[in-house]
């Protein structure tokens, strides 16, 4: 795991006590990337058994698929033979970059449920609004939330948590749209309930903390990222609990208002 590209991973793979921070009942069989020389070192650190040379190498050898890519572009490419086979898949985030290629992934879908997609910082333990916080900063009136980097990759690690806190309809009528430092990007909307947000992606050249504040009537309370293992691990038994239990875990209307929120993002 030392030689992965990115050092980060091994640091919080190394914070945790094996086996026991595994899943249970649940293993990787099978990996694909662009180059089989990547999927032979991933498989070697991760302990994967089968490296294939194409993706559909792995029908009919697999309950579930981990489509493990943020470059939205390429999803429907990649996820559209799996869906149609049936397969339960979890197509990282961000699904899709605008509406119709939202759409277009659900129309393939065989049954309520078999898609499942999210920023696994919804599951974050840091970006749970207490119902303690709450009482003490009284009734929600707006959300500051950062990122570092860009804006079609990571603002959805913001955008997710916020609608899961705030858990009403957001509406992009007077949405404001503004370029900061450089190379980031601001977006202003307004939920149905009163409660304005703002999420900032600050792009490739300014460092941010992923973070989010939220302002009450009474008072303040601020979010920071720190444990991203169980944001991901949690992420990962959602994913499973709704293939054992066959129930949608990942809805529709959620993932499209997270959708149209990163597509005004790139629009404007």
């Amino acid at each position: 795991m030392k030689d992965c590209e990115f050092p980060v991973i091994c640091q919080y793979l190394g914070e945790q006590s094996w086996p026991d921070a595994r899943i249970s009942g649940v293993e990787v069989t099978h990996i694909w990337t662009q180059s089989v020389e990547l999927s032979q070192r991933i498989s070697k650190a991760s302990l994967i058994s089968n490296a294939v040379h194409h993706p559909n190498d792995m029908l009919g050898k697999i309950d579930a698929l981990l489509l493990a890519r943020d470059d939205a572009e390429n999803h429907f490419k990649f996820a559209a033979p799996f869906i149609k086979a049936g397969i339960p898949i979890y197509i990282d985030k961000p699904i899709a970059l605008s509406l119709i290629d939202l759409e277009l992934l659900y129309q393939l879908q065989q049954y309520d449920g078999q898609i499942f997609t999210c920023s696994a910082l919804r599951f974050a333990n840091e970006f749970i609004l207490t119902e303690g916080v709450r009482e003490r900063i009284g009734h929600i009136r707006h959300i500051h939330a950062t990122t570092p980097n860009s804006w079609e990759k990571y603002a959805v690690h913001i955008i997710e948590p916020v609608l899961k806190m705030i858990d009403s309809p957001v509406s992009l009528k007077n949405a404001q749209s503004r370029l900061i430092a450089r190379s980031g990007r601001a977006i202003a909307v307004d939920f149905e309930n009163g409660v304005t947000a703002e999420f900032l992606a600050f792009g490739k050249d300014t460092a941010s903390p992923l973070a989010i504040r939220v302002y009450g009537e009474s008072g303040w309370h601020d979010m920071v990222l720190i444990d991203s293992f169980s944001a991901f691990k949690t992420a990962l038994i959602e994913f499973i609990v709704g293939i054992q239990s066959h129930s949608c875990r990942s809805p529709l209307e959620f993932n499209r208002q997270v959708v149209s929120i990163l597509e005004f993002g790139l629009c404007k």
